[in-house]
């Protein structure tokens, strides 16, 4: 992860418009040019992100799309110059999907929290589609169950017509890439723009991550170590289908509503508001 960087005084002084003084920051992250805080006043807590770098452009470009949803309870500030961005956010709490499904992968139950916490999650993306985006980077960790709702969070490459994501965005985490998505940024098509068939895809394949702990594809049946491939090659193998889906079953009722929307052609996919309704079955 590397030394965390300063945290510029405008970013700084922008949190303490929502924090109040004096501000307190915490270091979170620090990943691909970004560096996360969390900064805690005596009027409130904020996110404070910073990119510098490649990570600039897509800390710049996150303010842009938080600013273009309309989000006016997250997004609260963005700044920088032509070295340095950073946006300033609401600090959501609660835990992310992945973290709602642990007493689950412990064995320790939660059976019914976890398929709460999936519908939600559903739920969110479903609304975002709705609305004529696509987050474009849907992760384990990227929807935040709050009291009033899962917010999506590391907004960067989502975009909707006439908004595309920048040259850099290669579809998101290479695991959970759709195959005809893997297949349309290796053939090179430009710019990737992510489906929302394809985004299902990735949401079923977090919800699959979210109950076994590993990526819903088996690298090790397929016999490859996909840390030594480059994202290009992992992407081949994906979008040849040459990765077989992986065979944990802990939870195969469940596992039986995902597999076939890892398995599908895109255009069979059901849409993320027909996954919540088949995943909320699992409590009847």
């Amino acid at each position: 992860m590397g030394e965390f960087p300063p945290c510029p005084p405008s970013a700084r002084a922008a949190a303490r418009v929502v924090c109040g003084t004096p501000v307190e920051l915490r270091q979170i992250t620090h990943r691909r040019g970004a560096a996360v805080w969390r900064a805690t006043g005596p009027d409130g807590v904020v996110a404070v992100k910073v990119g510098r770098g490649d990570g600039a452009t897509a800390t710049r470009r996150e303010g842009h799309v938080l600013g273009s949803l309309g989000w006016s309870d997250y997004f609260l500030a963005a700044g920088g110059d032509h070295a340095t961005a950073w946006v300033v956010t609401r600090w959501f709490t609660g835990p992310s999907t992945w973290q709602a499904f642990t007493s689950f992968r412990r064995g320790r139950g939660g059976q019914t929290h976890a398929v709460t916490a999936s519908v939600e999650l559903c739920g969110a993306v479903a609304a975002l589609h709705a609305s004529g985006w696509v987050h474009s980077d849907l992760q384990p960790a990227h929807g935040i169950h709050t009291a009033g709702g899962v917010r999506l969070i590391d907004c960067s490459w989502a975009w909707r017509a006439g908004l595309e994501p920048p040259a850099q965005f290669r579809g998101g985490i290479t695991h959970l890439v759709a195959p005809e998505l893997a297949c349309s940024i290796n053939a090179g098509v430009r710019p990737v723009t992510p489906s929302t068939a394809a985004e299902v895809y990735a949401l079923a394949g977090s919800l699959w991550t979210c109950l076994t702990g590993r990526w819903p594809l088996d690298y090790a049946a397929a016999g490859i170590d996909p840390r030594r491939l480059s994202s290009e090659e992992l992407r081949d193998r994906i979008a040849d289908r040459r990765l077989p889906l992986d065979t944990a079953t802990p939870w195969p009722a469940y596992q039986r509503i995902l597999r076939p929307v890892l398995l599908a052609r895109a255009e069979e996919r059901p849409t993320a508001a027909e996954l919540a309704s088949e995943v909320s079955t699992l409590t009847s």
